[in-house]
């Protein structure tokens, strides 16, 4: 019987997922507000690396394989909040979630954030290995207090928007093009006299172009770097983020 030798970013996603915090800042530049405890909601997103499609990275990257993508949902234009917005799959902690952590022993910010991406992505929840999840992140905007859930596609299956009413575009993204500094710089959001910035990352798909940035690109570049896969980029360069051009 032939042995399958694990892939390499696998056992280092592993090994990152017993750290218990991904991001800590204690400047958080990207922070607007506080949370409002009395009222704070719980949420869970999740992380998914595998293989890539039949889509290759265009990079060279010398620590990553080229085959290595991360599943990105792209919010629909019409949303409340994040409109637009690149994003990793996740929402909201329902009472249903609750539930079946109880009942099958679970972290309820695995089942959540399984559960999500599944009504968002249509992915077969049965090729989804769980590796971890990290510290609560806040996140004021919305008030959600939200759990980043690290996870490997054993499996891929096919994948696309559900809800034409909640995503408008699922993309596997190759890392090592994330990780080409020519797609990288600091987004910059202004509110009142103050300017909030983080990392931010472009995609190029086959339609258009998009930015990771905010609470998406702050976790992806928390990734990177604790797992040495930064490649030195410009990060003096900064630009509105998407929306916050002429505010």
């Amino acid at each position: 019987m032939e042995h399958k030798t694990e892939h390499r970013a696998l056992t280092q996603l592993k090994k990152l997922a017993q750290a218990e915090n991904l991001v800590n800042d204690p400047a958080e530049s990207w922070r607007v507000g506080e949370l409002d405890d009395s009222s704070v909601k719980q949420a869970a997103v999740l992380i998914l690396f595998g293989v890539l499609d039949e889509v290759p990275a265009t990079h060279r990257q010398g620590h990553v394989a080229d085959d290595l993508d991360v599943l990105i949902v792209v919010r629909a234009a019409t949303l409340r909040q994040h409109a637009g917005q690149p994003a990793f799959p996740g929402g909201k902690v329902d009472p249903e979630d609750l539930a079946t952590a109880s009942e099958t022993n679970k972290p309820v910010s695995y089942v959540a954030a399984l559960r999500e991406a599944v009504e968002e992505t249509g992915l077969d929840p049965s090729g989804v290995e769980i590796l971890g999840e990290f510290g609560e992140i806040g996140l004021p905007v919305s008030n959600f207090s939200v759990t980043p859930v690290l996870a490997w596609w054993n499996k891929p299956s096919l994948v696309a928007a559900q809800d034409a009413k909640e995503s408008a575009l699922v993309l596997r993204v190759p890392v090592a093009d994330l990780l080409n500094p020519a797609n990288r710089h600091m987004a910059t959001v202004k509110h009142g006299k103050s300017v909030h910035s983080s990392p931010a990352f472009t995609v190029q798909n086959a339609e258009q172009e998009f930015v990771i940035w905010g609470f998406t690109g702050i976790v992806l570049d928390q990734i990177f770097t604790q797992l040495g896969w930064i490649e030195e980029w410009d990060s003096t360069v900064r630009r509105p983020a998407p929306g916050y051009e002429k505010k």
